[in-house]
């Protein structure tokens, strides 16, 4: 199949994208790497009257340590984020991520912010900004606005995102110290969306206690959804393995209604995001004890 007809405009300036988009409010959408939104044109599950393509748009294409982040602009390719030293030295979470989506070529043109903005509940990235307490940095006609990841992925494929405005980069905080981190998934084949996926993070006090404990699930909700009854029984304990096989059914018991279609059942997501919060927090341990 082949997208219906739509107008199509490349603009050079951010100012110019976002009067666009206003003017054609719900009926416009974005291009930027075009990984998610091309194929959904081909088969016409996305069918919109203007599209808006960013390419053109020049400073948007960076990656960068600023105030104890990374910063990730609209048009910064997976790629070179994947291998960017920035990432690297303070948030190697994110290009451990970026490994798991699709295929090199995949990741030469898809974006960190596109996917961010695609919001499929099955991607790594939107699990890792949720996990992290990363900040979506929004323009619009009003200006830019900033806006917590946690509130940013509001349901499927849907953002907190008003006609006529863009994500224009995402704020991920640099890991603290004695911070160890994990992102596992099951999948059907390398590179599919997950089945059912864990982001974690853990921080050691000086007693090797967990001072600080992030646990996010993907594909398993209608969005990345935080694990708060994971976190509290690891939160000022030694992770030892008793605890986070605890922390594990904690979250496992959390999850109360995850969907159920042809590739799996809910029971089976339920079952396999336990075992997965459980790996991800063992090995997110291992990397908080060998850093010191």
């Amino acid at each position: 199949m082949k997208p219906p007809s739509f107008e199509y405009f490349a603009p050079t300036t951010l100012d110019e994208a976002v009067a666009l988009l206003a003017q054609h409010g719900d009926e416009a959408k974005v291009l930027a790497g075009g990984q998610s939104l091309v194929p959904m044109l081909n088969l016409r599950l996305a069918r919109p009257a203007a599209l808006v393509d960013l390419n053109r748009v020049t400073g948007l294409d960076y990656v960068r340590a600023e105030n104890g982040h990374v910063v990730i602009g609209a048009l910064a390719r997976q790629r070179a984020v994947e291998r960017s030293a920035d990432v690297a030295a303070r948030q190697p979470l994110i290009a451990a991520a970026i490994r798991l989506i699709g295929h090199p070529a995949v990741r030469n043109r898809g974006t960190v912010v596109g996917s961010l903005a695609h919001a499929d509940p099955a991607a790594e990235l939107p699990a890792v900004a949720v996990a992290l307490g990363a900040e979506m940095v929004v323009t619009g006609p009003n200006g830019e606005r900033v806006v917590a990841a946690d509130d940013f992925f509001v349901s499927y494929l849907t953002v907190d995102l008003a006609p006529g405005e863009v994500l224009k980069e995402a704020r991920f905080p640099a890991l603290p110290p004695r911070t160890g981190w994990s992102i596992v998934e099951v999948a059907r084949r390398f590179g599919d969306f997950a089945l059912a996926g864990a982001v974690a993070t853990l921080t050691l006090d000086d007693q090797g206690a967990a001072s600080d404990v992030r646990v996010a699930l993907f594909g398993v909700a209608d969005r990345p959804v935080r694990v708060p009854e994971a976190e509290q029984v690891l939160r000022g304990e030694r992770p030892d393995d008793d605890r986070i096989a605890a922390a594990a059914e904690a979250a496992r018991a959390a999850l109360v209604d995850p969907p159920s279609d042809v590739h799996a059942s809910a029971a089976y997501r339920r079952h396999v995001a336990g075992v997965l919060v459980g790996r991800a927090l063992r090995e997110a341990r291992e990397r908080a004890q060998a850093s010191g």
